[in-house]
């Protein structure tokens, strides 16, 4: 169910414009407009989601269609051979911008650790 008001509902049903990388009946994925690598993508669920804290046992199998994603897109972007992170962020404290369960798919350059 999409929330009207939430950004990246709006970007998945097609009504913002976006550079899309992936889509499929449950995740839809497209390139990040303030990019923080040369391959900066973001795979979310169609269905609102607020963050991974709302996560339940039954979300199983579309966590495990969002990494299918990631690795999908990861091929087509060329970064797979040389390594990429995934990475969600929880709440404001961590980073999260919109509320809406993302994973940010980062790679093309050397990424340092710990993160920011």
């Amino acid at each position: 169910m999409a929330d009207n008001d939430c950004l990246f509902c709006r970007i998945a049903a097609g009504e913002i414009p976006a550079r899309v990388a992936y889509e499929d009946n449950d995740v839809f994925a497209f390139h990040d407009v303030s990019p923080q690598a040369p391959t900066h993508v973001l795979i979310i669920p169609r269905r609102h989601i607020r963050s991974a804290a709302e996560l339940s046992a039954e979300d199983g199998p579309l966590l495990g269609g969002m990494l299918a994603a990631a690795t999908r897109i990861a091929e087509q972007e060329g970064v797979a051979g040389s390594g990429y992170r995934l990475v969600t962020n929880v709440g404001k404290a961590a980073g999260q911008s919109v509320d809406h369960l993302h994973v940010h798919l980062l790679g093309g350059r050397s990424l340092s650790w710990p993160p920011g």
